[in-house]
């Protein structure tokens, strides 16, 4: 009922959304209403392991999990293929809600 309320705006004319934009009628699924009326920012800045990621994984990390420390050879967090192949196991250690959603950040870009 929605889209159609919405297609009947468009077709007078009358599309309180956004008259400096053109949208056809032809056009409307509920995917692309969706779209038109929620827009998704795809520009989220990508996270960078050398700069973010290792530096916290340092912070808490270290000395075990870095170079000379008693698990590096097993599971060394100088490695993004180690970050990525433990996922969110990392958060048993790192308890902090930004620092996590840094490292999903992370988990999820590819």
């Amino acid at each position: 009922m929605r889209i159609a309320g919405l297609s009947l705006l468009i077709v007078l004319g009358v599309s309180s959304y956004s008259c400096s934009r053109a949208i056809h009628v032809a056009s409307l699924t509920p995917a692309v209403v969706a779209k038109e009326l929620n827009p998704v920012s795809t520009n989220a800045a990508k996270v960078d392991f050398d700069t973010q990621i290792e530096p916290l994984l340092k912070a808490k990390c270290q000395p075990c999990h870095f170079s000379g420390g008693k698990v590096f050879d097993k599971l060394p967090f100088d490695k993004p293929q180690t970050i990525k192949m433990l996922g969110t196991k990392l958060f048993t250690r790192i308890h902090d809600e930004n620092e996590r959603k840094l490292i999903r950040d992370f988990l999820s870009q590819e």
